[in-house]
């Protein structure tokens, strides 16, 4: 049985793209090298099925077959946390469990759209709480996509009601000073939950600072932020910074709204990660300049890697 998730979850926790085919179907071969390939860049967990991983546009077997199939690769060499968000509770907590079973180490569920406030948020969380009796779950603080914005006295309300809440993914924008508050909260007493950022990355040196465990996002460059996060716990916070701004415009390109998955895929193609950049219509496509600018920036970043010398992120085999 795989070790359950809690709140001690630390390190570079890879956000799973989901492979298909040129054609759209789902390529299960590409996702057993794609685990080898994220395991090979040191992650120290998985995330499958979360919004990047395209979940909304998978059927339920589709959904099961892509976790399976992605767990049974990585074989409980490090956790593997499912995104289970539904509409229905009935079905979130139905497919919870037969992820659980399968070998996930917790699950992470996202507000549904239209709650407005800190009651409605509560109220919805209190169920899903004792839904899950018994799975450790993921609280998914992002509002940019999910529309529900969820202020720091609610959430450290759900922390200290509902025990099986063990992380949150923090993907709040600007939300350095929802950090401080949170991390705060806990020299007053408040239970401590592990705290994990998104957003790419795109602040992860100043969010280290403000006291978060690690990322969880899919960033093409794992191996980038598993050495910024060594290097920042080594107290080499210099370091830690040359290395992650090494890959800062590559971070910037990914984050664009609308367009970031297919430069991620493309990217994850060109390492030979996947076969196909596909992205599950409806959805974006690089055109010929696109892509022309993404090669641009990998050159450049290459470049400036060499420059690290020792500090630089292991070279993965080939």
């Amino acid at each position: 049985m795989a070790t359950k998730l809690d709140e001690s979850a630390a390190g570079m926790y890879v956000i799973s793209a989901t492979p298909f085919t040129d054609t759209g179907a789902l390529d299960l071969d590409s996702t057993k090298s794609l685990m080898d390939f994220y395991l090979q860049c040191g992650v120290t967990g998985f995330t499958i099925l979360g919004i990047m991983g395209e979940a909304p546009k998978l059927s339920g077997e589709e959904s099961m077959s892509f976790a399976t199939t992605a767990m049974k690769q990585i074989n409980g060499r490090v956790p593997t946390i499912v995104g289970a968000s539904a509409a229905g509770l009935d079905n979130l907590a139905t497919f919870s469990k037969k992820v659980m079973d399968a070998g996930a180490a917790g699950v992470m569920v996202a507000p549904v759209p239209g709650l407005k406030s800190d009651e409605q948020v509560y109220g919805y969380f209190e169920q899903v709480a004792k839904r899950l009796e018994g799975i450790p779950w993921v609280l998914q603080d992002y509002p940019f996509v999910t529309t529900v914005y969820m202020s720091p006295a609610v959430i450290l309300k759900m922390i200290a009601d509902f025990s099986n809440l063990v992380m949150v993914k923090h993907e709040d924008w600007p939300g350095l000073s929802k950090i401080t508050k949170l991390r705060e909260a806990e020299k007053a007493g408040a239970r401590r939950v592990s705290i994990l950022v998104g957003n790419g990355g795109i602040h992860y040196p100043q969010e280290l600072a403000r006291g978060v465990d690690g990322a969880m996002t899919g960033f093409a460059y794992p191996e980038a932020l598993v050495k910024t996060y060594d290097l920042f716990k080594a107290g080499k916070k210099e370091e830690a910074e040359d290395v992650y701004d090494a890959y800062l415009p590559i971070v910037r390109q990914e984050l664009q709204p609308g367009l970031g998955l297919a430069v991620r895929k493309y990217i994850l193609m060109q390492r030979g990660a996947i076969k196909s950049e596909a992205i599950r219509a409806p959805g974006p496509k690089l055109i010929k300049l696109d892509k022309e600018e993404v090669d641009h920036l990998v050159r450049r970043m290459e470049r400036r890697v060499k420059t690290l010398g020792a500090l630089a992120p292991q070279k993965l085999a080939a």
